[in-house]
């Protein structure tokens, strides 16, 4: 670790050109930053052997491969005598059938048959061996070459961590702050795109630390703390990412101030702000334009903040984690991938169509019972570990079309059949948020190279890029971020008490369709009663549109079907005084009745009806059709 001496207002020698542009006009600075780039990599020599030692395997390889066609050739060769031969000897056995002396040529011919069979099973073995073995080598040839010129793109983290001290002693006696700036893990290797593509969002760390963090020296007296306060900037790497840290010994996040700042900017309201954790508080000043300042100063409240750092590293396919302890300071922390150009995905299928979901945001897979899903605040939910879950359907929430067997008169049956299953079931985490995703089947876990979006689909919601699997098939790879944020947006930006949940308002589990039937006809009644719960409906039964109409105040319908001709009220009356209340504009009214003129059915119109069967062309198959229809639209 480097631990320049402590930073104080003293006078200092001849600023560099970057710090001269911050103290005339911060903005100048951060829009050079934003153009940073890494044009030119040191490579060792032993690097460059290695890859010649590679390139030189990887033609023998080709040649050992362009060997494998001989044999291809050898079997094809065979094929085709073997081919001529049955075509030429195809008319012994009907020879044989009719008594002429062909017996001879018959067992020549099978002896050349199993000559032939024996040779063709010495070949297929012989180019099965020796293919897996030229496979085996190529793998390990492209994984080292693979692994090498991942290594070229390899820089420490000084490269960018020693562009900050400097930095920092100008904005610091700009604020009149004493600050220590220790840099940790500057040896640390990281992929060459991310030191250019982190170098803005440690920039806003830092300025976020100092402005907001660290304490004047006055006010760290006061608490009995040393008038210098501790900045550090760490870096570190683990097997599967790299971590960038940026931490502060000063007030920490004050939660009340985050929680007036969301009020005021209408991101929640304050009944909604009490039900969320303390880290989701936390994360709040990564939003967009979020800031605690009341006023406009050289590096704070002009609307540029932490916000950046969430879009780079989303970008970058990484996660936030935000803690603070009130009184001792606040940490940045950031995790990113080791490597951008392939990802460990599994693989899963919804609505008929394969999707990938990055490996590292899946905490683990398991199968739910529907007996296990139950709702809490209103969302469908399941407990994980001792904790509440959210759980929604992936084919829901990216909106597919459903299967063309959940459509139509079989949609209740398809949902029923559905709700028997045990569920496949991913659970997502970023940082302490976690959501259950609901898939049709799990499919395989592997290594893809991801293919970004072009400029015209730069940001796309739910997808980070896609790929092409070993079918040939383009894959879409979903992003996690998007969908637990999509979750959250459901949910009207609220969170339930417990630590890291996300809820959501989820279609998962479709509840049956509730349908209020109007009939005065007992016979009639039953029969479309018993119609309608085969197919999965919840039937409600009135005797006359009076009934009906105080039922349907009762408890929510999904859709009416009612009779015309009725006592007390009638159906059109009926549909009338539906629409006449504006909580039931949208609700569907089906008119099933013997009028078939098409005055009767103007009059149904002209009521409000939305769909008018006659009697006489009325079937099972008609009128699952017309409700589906009318529900689901």
């Amino acid at each position: 670790p480097t631990s320049p001496a402590p930073l104080t207002p003293s006078p200092s020698p001849a600023a560099s050109p970057a710090s001269c542009s911050l103290t005339a006009n911060p903005d100048t600075l951060l829009a050079e930053t934003s153009n940073y780039r890494i044009d030119t990599i040191r490579v060792p020599t032993h690097n460059l052997d290695l890859l010649m030692n590679d390139s030189g395997e990887l033609t023998v390889a080709k040649t050992r491969i362009a060997h494998r066609l001989t044999e291809i050739d050898a079997i094809t060769n065979l094929w085709e005598e073997w081919s001529r031969d049955l075509l030429v000897n195809r008319f012994l056995f009907h020879e044989a059938q009719q008594g002429k002396p062909v017996w001879p040529q018959l067992e020549s011919f099978h002896h050349r048959a199993e000559q032939r069979l024996e040779q063709l099973g010495t070949l297929a073995a012989r180019f099965s061996s020796t293919l897996h073995a030229d496979t085996d080598r190529l793998e390990r040839i492209t994984g080292r070459l693979e692994e090498s010129i991942r290594t070229l793109r390899l820089l420490p983290l000084s490269t960018i961590f020693n562009l900050f001290p400097r930095l920092v002693r100008d904005l610091a006696r700009q604020e009149g702050k004493q600050v220590e700036f220790v840099i940790e893990g500057g040896d640390t290797r990281a992929d060459k795109r991310i030191l250019e593509d982190m170098k803005d969002p440690l920039l806003h760390m830092i300025l976020n630390a100092i402005d907001h963090g660290v304490e004047p020296p006055e006010e760290r007296r006061r608490q009995g703390k040393p008038e210098v306060a501790t900045i550090t900037l760490r870096g570190a790497r683990t097997a599967t990412s790299i971590v960038l840290e940026v931490s502060d010994d000063g007030r920490g996040l004050d939660l009340d101030s985050i929680k007036q700042t969301a009020v005021r900017r209408g991101l929640y309201r304050p009944e909604e702000l009490e039900l969320l954790s303390p880290s989701q508080i936390r994360s709040l000043i990564l939003k967009p334009g979020f800031s605690t300042r009341t006023r406009v100063t050289e590096i704070s409240g002009r609307g540029v903040g932490l916000d950046v750092l969430r879009t780079n590293v989303e970008r970058l396919k990484g996660t936030i984690e935000v803690e603070s302890t009130p009184g001792q300071g606040c940490t940045l922390r950031v995790r990113l991938g080791t490597t951008l150009a392939t990802v460990h995905v599994l693989l899963v299928a919804a609505s008929g169509q394969t999707f990938a979901l990055p490996v590292e945001f899946v905490r683990t897979t398991c199968l739910v019972q529907t007996s296990d899903i139950f709702s809490l605040e209103g969302h469908s939910t399941i407990v994980y570990e001792d904790n509440p879950i959210s759980v929604v359907w992936l084919s829901d929430l990216l909106d597919l079309p459903k299967p063309a067997e959940s459509l139509g008169k079989s949609a209740p049956e398809a949902h029923s059949r559905r709700a028997r299953q045990r569920l496949s079931c991913i659970i997502l985490q970023i940082g302490q948020d976690r959501l259950g995703i609901f898939v049709d089947a799990l499919i395989d876990e592997q290594d893809v190279v991801l293919k970004p979006q072009s400029q015209l689909l730069k940001r796309v919601r739910y997808i980070s890029g896609a790929t092409i699997l070993g079918t040939g098939n383009v894959c879409l790879v979903l992003n996690p971020q998007d969908l637990i944020s999509a979750v959250r947006h459901w949910a009207g930006a609220s969170a339930l008490p417990q630590e890291g949940l996300t809820t959501a308002s989820l279609p998962s589990e479709p509840q049956p369709k509730r349908i209020l039937l109007v009939e005065d006809s007992i016979a009639t009644r039953t029969q479309e009663k018993r119609i309608l719960e085969s197919a999965g409906y919840e039937v409600v039964t009135a005797v006359d549109g009076l009934d009906g109409f105080k039922k349907l105040q009762s408890r929510p319908f999904d859709a009416v079907v009612s009779d015309v001709q009725m006592p007390n009220l009638d159906g059109l009356g009926l549909t009338q005084r539906i629409r006449q209340h504006r909580e039931y504009n949208e609700m569907p009214v089906v008119l099933v009745t013997t009028l078939a003129s098409d005055d009767d059915r103007r009059r149904g119109a002209e009521a409000g009806a939305n769909a008018y069967i006659p009697k006489g062309s009325f079937t099972q198959d008609l009128l699952f059709e017309t409700l589906n229809r009318l529900i689901l639209s």
